[in-house]
């Protein structure tokens, strides 16, 4: 995705909060890449099988971790803030060999498996309510457990020249983000609905999507949330050589006006 955004062929894209703090600090002096706007705001859980895995400090030499992406990924951040937290900041990365790169669903066919290899998947909604309901698997761990309290999941960026040069196309993405927002928040059957019919591959159930957006840790908002929890950390390991100073700083000035953090 970065590579489409910078290139041209693409001119937003969608990511986690670690992927694009870093894409920020290496387009400083480029493309300038900022975030337009947050998307949605929710937990990702580390869920286990091993009877052993009651916290993520009882890993083991013989358990691996599922993550979508080693070192980078928001799983993969969240447990080097555990173990910074725990250990001291020299142990940041005490998990990350523990780690595996695995896409959420081959996560969910491994763990529920028992075969696949790995003791544990770090994950998120829906994967993480089907994965629990095997009485075998238990969250240890969640993301806002570390974060302390609601974090942003997906955010939408783009570079500065887009922006500057297609006004119009930029306004209209954002009120089309606002309107989808508010459809998802005053119809959670019809936004079930048309999720399942541009996935139907998704192998989840209307009852199974509705229930989700249901969930109150589960939130869709323009709103940054606990942006420079993430941007402090990163700097403070060496992730990215510039600190912002304030979460606008990572954001087009579109989004200054909201409880941003």
């Amino acid at each position: 995705m970065n590579d489409s955004l910078l290139s041209g062929a693409v001119d937003f894209i969608a990511a986690g909060p670690p992927a694009f703090i870093i894409l920020w600090d290496r387009t400083q002096d480029s493309a300038k890449v900022k975030g337009a706007a947050a998307m949605s705001s929710l937990p990702m859980y580390l869920n286990a099988r091993a009877d052993h895995l009651k916290r993520l400090d009882d890993i083991t030499d013989q358990d691996k971790i599922a993550v979508t992406s080693v070192k980078v990924s928001i799983p993969s951040i969240i447990m080097q803030m555990y173990a910074s937290n725990k250990y001291g900041a020299d142990q940041f990365a005490r998990f990350d060999k523990y780690t595996v790169t695995m896409t959420h669903p081959d996560g969910v066919i491994a763990l529920l498996s028992g075969s696949g290899g790995i003791s544990a998947h770090f994950t998120s909604p829906p994967f993480h309510q089907r994965e629990r309901k095997d009485s075998h698997i238990r969250t240890i761990m969640t993301s806002d457990d570390v974060m302390g309290g609601s974090t942003t999941f997906t955010m939408l960026s783009t570079s500065s020249a887009f922006r500057e040069k297609n006004p119009k196309v930029y306004t209209a993405v954002m009120k089309a983000l606002d309107d989808a927002i508010d459809a998802i928040v005053d119809d959670k059957e019809g936004a079930a609905e048309i999720l399942l019919a541009s996935t139907p591959e998704g192998g989840f159930s209307k009852e199974e999507i509705i229930a989700l957006l249901k969930d109150p840790s589960v939130k869709f908002t323009t709103a940054p949330e606990n942006m420079m929890k993430y941007a402090s950390f990163m700097h403070q390991v060496g992730s990215i050589k510039k600190r912002p100073d304030s979460w606008k700083d990572l954001f087009f000035p579109e989004v200054h006006d909201g409880p941003g953090s």
